[in-house]
């Protein structure tokens, strides 16, 4: 049997062992995802593994889960800005098509991309940008970690 964290993403991340994890929020868990072809890409994850959609949590749940995301967003936003005059946008997707546990995805986007690739979905980039090691997260990445965790930090904090 592997101990691999990505086969149970939420699971590793409630016993403190998904190395992506930000930080923890109301509703889930703040990560950094596995691959950064766009710097910056982040996740949210629901807190509770069997959590397939966003209407599967009542209704308070869900507005924290949205606003998780919305800081999640503003943390990778104000952090990919400062990092990269190119910063252009965050868009942020709630899909699940692949992964049946609810997450929120939330994608920097830059002036650099390819010029057939910047106005469409990340999901359209080859192949070769998900698996390419090149793209991998890597100690590379913790200036980018730090900052976004501490801005999470700032835009969570109780008032």
């Amino acid at each position: 049997m592997t101990n691999d964290w990505r086969l149970d993403r939420i699971g590793s991340a409630l016993r403190g062992e998904n190395p992506t994890v930000l930080r923890q929020l109301k509703a889930g868990f703040a990560a950094i995802g596995d691959v950064q072809f766009l710097p910056g890409y982040s996740v949210l994850l629901a807190g509770d593994p069997q959590v397939q959609r966003l209407s599967d949590l009542p209704k308070p749940r869900r507005l924290d889960f949205l606003s998780d995301m919305d800081a999640l967003g503003e943390a990778v936003e104000r952090t990919c800005r400062r990092l990269d005059p190119a910063f252009r946008r965050v868009n942020l997707e709630i899909l699940g098509n692949t992964d049946g546990f609810l997450h929120a995805h939330v994608w920097p986007r830059y002036e650099w991309e390819p010029d057939e690739l910047v106005r469409m979905p990340v999901w359209l980039y080859s192949l070769e940008h998900w698996k390419d090691e090149r793209h991998a997260l890597s100690p590379q990445h913790d200036t980018l970690r730090r900052q976004i965790g501490e801005e999470l930090d700032l835009l969570t904090a109780p008032a």
